[in-house]
């Protein structure tokens, strides 16, 4: 093996992106980490071109740092990750570092490379600004066949963070999201455990009212989900039913809930807020059931006509959380990237 292939050799054994893609499983995170690569191969690339001088080395080391940052936010992935996605601490860390890097580079781009920026800055302001941002639309006034030249670097810098901060901003919105759905689902399966504990503790209280007097040939007889007596397997029976309801409504939900690229994962928790709302649902409908709230229902006849209340009720959940998908499509549908339409506000 010659020098320069030993040299390429233990390049490519210490290649810091290498090491982070093959520790990642995430297909989002093996995006970003391709895409820090793509960025230190320019950095690397616009370095050698021109000639050090201490502007430009204090820029190009604070550009490493954006990206040497932004790998180690691509590292910090953690075990519940599959499931409400990366934390927000470490998407906005490594989001906000691979743009910061991406404006350093456009600082740094050699004059005869800067014209082909144009149609960068433009596709990304478009995106995220709108046509009608003031910035935006002196850079388009000033651009030659959407050509970037050295004396609008500078107004392409200012226009590329601008766009920037926007993304950020709409990437913000659906992690807030993601959090509600989260606080939602947790703070109802508190709610579904403590009526389950409250039912063992006084199977005299809410069991007894899930329990029904049908009258049958003459007689007053007391019908509760699994038997003639209540207990707190009444409650959990129902909650179980209802949360399968749910489960299977979601099932089928899922043709209309929208994918995504982001890193939060906002359609499996509009799944998972399902379930415990599809419990909650169960329980409180055939409490209602036995209040005598809704008209035509009083006395149910037998258990299992009880339990078929509670399964209804289970899937009744879908018309309040499509409500919810509908939002969340909407908010996802805010984030503009590069497969998305340009904006036309």
């Amino acid at each position: 093996m010659s020098t320069d292939d030993e040299s390429m050799a233990k390049y490519v054994e210490r290649d810091p992106d290498a090491d982070v893609a093959g520790k990642k499983s995430s297909p989002w995170c093996q995006r970003k980490t391709a895409h820090i690569a793509y960025l230190q191969a320019q950095l690397n690339r616009f370095s050698a071109m021109e000639i050090p001088d201490y502007s430009r080395s204090s820029l190009t080391a604070k550009v490493n740092q954006h990206l040497k940052t932004a790998r180690e936010a691509a590292e910090s992935r953690k075990w519940w990750s599959f499931l409400i996605g990366h934390p927000a601490s470490s998407v906005d860390r490594l989001i906000s570092n691979i743009h910061k890097a991406e404006v350093g580079l456009l600082q740094l781009a050699p004059t005869n490379e800067l014209k082909w920026y144009g149609t960068v800055v433009l596709a990304w302001a478009r995106q995220h600004l709108g046509t009608a941002d003031p910035r935006l639309s002196a850079l388009e006034k000033r651009l030659t066949n959407d050509e970037l030249g050295e004396e609008f670097r500078e107004l392409a810098v200012d226009t590329l963070l601008a766009a920037h901060d926007a993304e950020e901003a709409e990437r913000a919105r659906v992690r807030s999201f993601r959090n509600i759905l989260v606080s939602s689902a947790v703070a109802m399966t508190i709610i579904v455990i403590a009526f389950a504990f409250w039912s063992f503790l006084k199977p005299g209280q809410l069991p007894e009212n899930l329990c029904f007097n049908p009258e049958m040939d003459g007689k007053k007889q007391h019908v509760c989900p699994l038997g003639a007596t209540a207990d707190g397997w009444d409650v959990i029976s129902v909650e179980v039913l209802g949360l399968g309801a749910a489960a299977l409504a979601g099932a089928i939900a899922v043709r209309n809930i929208q994918g995504t690229t982001s890193s939060h994962s906002v359609p499996l928790m509009l799944i998972i807020l399902r379930l415990p709302i599809g419990a909650l649902a169960a329980l409180l409908g055939i409490l209602l059931i036995h209040g005598e709230f809704i008209p035509g229902l009083t006395d149910l006849d037998t258990g299992p006509q009880i339990l078929a209340w509670a399964i209804a009720f289970g899937i009744l959940q879908e018309s309040v959380t499509h409500l919810v998908d509908k939002q969340g499509n909407r908010i996802l549908e805010s984030v503009k990237g590069s497969t998305r339409g340009l904006a036309n506000e």
